[in-house]
């Protein structure tokens, strides 16, 4: 089955050496410790497990072989190899991120040429917010304005709040004087990353407002992720008061990645009907033990609530492990359910497609 990727970046066509290819097998943005190397993880592990054999050798290769061969065909080769064999019919790009390894992204046009697949647009609501040029009393019109022009040719906006500032995020919108405070500091510092927690607040509030008159989803970044985040802020539970307040505009919000904290992103899935569970990232990173973490996530999520994503970054390769440790998994918990007499092939069958594809397909009225 082709797949939809809910939530994606775009990759890097280059002949990267085994360093450079290895630091964006990590979350950190560190360099890795003394004598070990982001090869040798439950992540590295899967990329010479099923990359290899794409690329024309052995599955479990060396890394090394692996890079070797990878240079020899070229990155542009290797790069559509990649891509074609994880068979998604639908990328949904987050275009917040432009560069990787010191190298540009592919723009959207060529990412869909070298997929073949269709590609759409998620924008990030703080670089929307970032490049707001307003006075103080006219930042939030000003914001309002912005983000209406950003949505009018994408499939959903996504937030990095988590990042920034936590995600208790309060259950009601500042007001306008207390934005008007927040935006007077933000315009007279530097503007390089917006911080503040009043005007973050604002920002997710004016997104509600906005995606709810133009149909579209909010994706929340939850779980790990790099240093720069503080992981205790990143729990998707403490959404759980703006969830409730948001709840009456009928804006879904998207709960990406979730781990570790993806049984309280099921859990609020099962809770409140404008919540979904992503599951991208999670499945790359979590390796042989990607069947139980979504049996996890099943526990109580609703089948017609989860979905599949990569969460794939930079790097051609992890939109492959992504879609393989996906389909892999996945099989792997069904075939057991089954053989407990749990659910009929038919269930199995109509999980898959619900997670897979057409979850995706009717949030995001593709």
């Amino acid at each position: 089955m082709h797949l939809v990727d809910q939530h994606c970046h775009s990759v890097l066509v280059a002949d990267l050496d085994e360093d450079r290819l290895a630091a964006l097998l990590t979350e950190s943005d560190r360099p890795p410790a003394a004598g070990t190397t982001p090869f040798d993880s439950a992540l590295g592990l899967a990329v010479r497990r099923w990359c290899p054999p794409v690329l024309g050798l052995s599955a479990h290769a060396p890394a090394a072989e692996y890079i070797a061969r990878r240079r020899e065909l070229g990155a542009t080769e290797a790069t559509a190899r990649l891509l074609e064999a994880a068979g998604l019919s639908v990328c949904l790009v987050d275009t917040g991120l432009t560069a990787a390894a010191g190298h540009s992204l592919l723009p959207l046009t060529e990412l869909a040429a070298v997929a073949g697949a269709e590609v759409r647009e998620v924008i990030r609501l703080e670089s929307i917010a970032e490049r707001v040029t307003a006075t103080a009393e006219g930042w939030s019109r000003a914001l309002r304005a912005a983000l209406e022009t950003a949505c009018a040719g994408a499939v959903a906006v996504k937030s990095v709040l988590a990042y920034r500032h936590g995600l208790a995020v309060p259950p009601e919108p500042p007001t306008e004087a207390e934005v008007a405070r927040a935006a007077a500091g933000w315009l007279r510092g530097p503007r390089t990353r917006l911080a503040d927690p009043v005007l973050l607040a604002r920002l997710l509030w004016t997104a509600v407002d906005v995606c709810a008159g133009a149909g579209l989803p909010i994706q929340l970044h939850t779980g790990f992720g790099d240093p720069d985040l503080r992981l205790h802020r990143a729990d998707p539970a403490l959404l759980t008061d703006f969830i409730r307040a948001a709840e009456p505009s009928g804006v879904p919000l998207v709960l990406l990645h979730c781990y570790p904290y993806h049984r309280q992103a099921a859990w609020l899935a099962a809770s409140f009907p404008n919540v979904y569970a992503d599951i991208g990232l999670t499945v790359s990173y979590t390796g042989t033990r990607a069947a139980q973490v979504l049996g996890e996530v099943l526990e109580l999520a609703p089948f017609g609530k989860v979905l599949f994503s990569t969460d794939a970054y930079g790097l051609p390769e992890l939109y492959l492990v992504g879609a393989a440790q996906y389909r892999h998994s996945l099989g792997r918990l069904l075939a057991d359910w089954r053989a407990d007499g749990a659910c009929s092939a038919a269930d199995a069958a109509r999980i898959e497609r619900m997670v897979s594809a057409d979850n995706s397909r009717r949030l995001y009225r593709l």
